[in-house]
């Protein structure tokens, strides 16, 4: 870690979400609650609704809301409504469903194992992650990253993609002859942000671009065009328009990203004192086959 950048891309949404993403996650934790015993309500989780008897409090709404509330539209009383029928109609299609003796099947067993499982991983990481994050702690990060940003560079430039080097040759040709930069990028770019706002990058530092595309950009002298430059995205003709030290950002305004950075790495650290206390077998393991990241793992440079 060198700067608030990485931070932002190791931070970044991992493949675990940190809630039920799913009618399956939802349907479990409901299912665990009648399979294990109903919690014990306390007085500030009324009592919402009553389905053939079987109660809906305000916590069961924020469970639902967490499933599906990100794709609705309404808000307010016309938001509750929906999501107390909601769980109304899940409650009387689960008891249609034990009526056909489906919680029997081997089926039904796995799924339920399966969200039992990934829902205690979810709390446990998000429990962890939360309590990773303290005062002190944050400071701590905050220094470490900002002493490593002291005379860091960061550039602003604008670019043009094109599908090929002959492409790119040609609008390097226009633009000898006195072509406007942003207007050619915008006629011409196959990058869509790019081309509505003239190619402009804005102001970013050589790690935040592929490799290719950062190398000539910074090797440029303000005002100066590259030739073409090649990179997995296409062809890029590249025009530098400013070159700066880059400013330390105020503690406050990344105070996300790193609370965010603490709670990733702490989950990480957890996943793997696990693994490195656990005996797992894999029977079908292909040996070059690299593994997969931790869930809430930060992400690899």
């Amino acid at each position: 870690m060198t700067s608030f950048s990485h931070l932002a891309r190791h931070s970044a949404p991992s493949q675990m979400p940190c809630r039920p993403a799913s009618l399956l996650g939802l349907a479990g934790a409901l299912v665990l609650q009648l399979a294990f015993g109903a919690a014990v309500r306390a007085e500030s989780d009324p009592l919402i609704a009553r389905v053939n008897g079987a109660e809906i409090h305000a916590s069961d709404l924020a469970v639902a809301e967490e499933d599906v509330g990100s794709n609705l539209p309404m808000t307010g009383d016309a938001r509750r409504d929906y999501l107390t029928k909601y769980l109304s109609d899940m409650m009387l299609v689960a008891r249609a469903a034990e009526t056909k003796k489906l919680q029997d099947s081997a089926d039904f067993k796995r799924r339920l194992a399966y969200s039992r499982d990934k829902l205690l991983m979810e709390m446990l990481l998000q429990q962890e992650g939360k309590a990773s994050i303290s005062e002190g702690a944050l400071h701590q990060l905050y220094d470490e990253a900002t002493k490593q940003m002291v005379g860091e560079k960061e550039i602003r430039a604008r670019h043009v993609l094109l599908d090929t080097e002959d492409e790119a040759k040609a609008v390097i040709g226009e633009l000898k002859k006195g072509g406007e930069f942003a207007e050619i990028a915008k006629q011409k770019s196959k990058d869509p942000s790019g081309a509505a706002n003239g190619g402009d990058l804005g102001y970013f530092t050589q790690d935040q671009m592929v490799p290719e595309f950062a190398d000539a950009a910074f090797k440029l002298a303000v005002g100066q065009i590259s030739e073409p430059v090649k990179t997995q995205f296409g062809w890029h003709v590249i025009k530098l328009e400013d070159k700066r030290d880059r400013a330390v950002p105020e503690f406050d305004k990344v105070r996300g990203q790193l609370e965010e950075f603490l709670a990733r790495r702490t989950q990480a650290d957890l996943i793997a004192k696990l693994r490195s206390q656990a005996n797992i077998e894999r029977l079908d393991a292909n040996p070059d086959v690299a593994p997969l990241p931790a869930p809430g793992a930060p992400k690899p440079k």
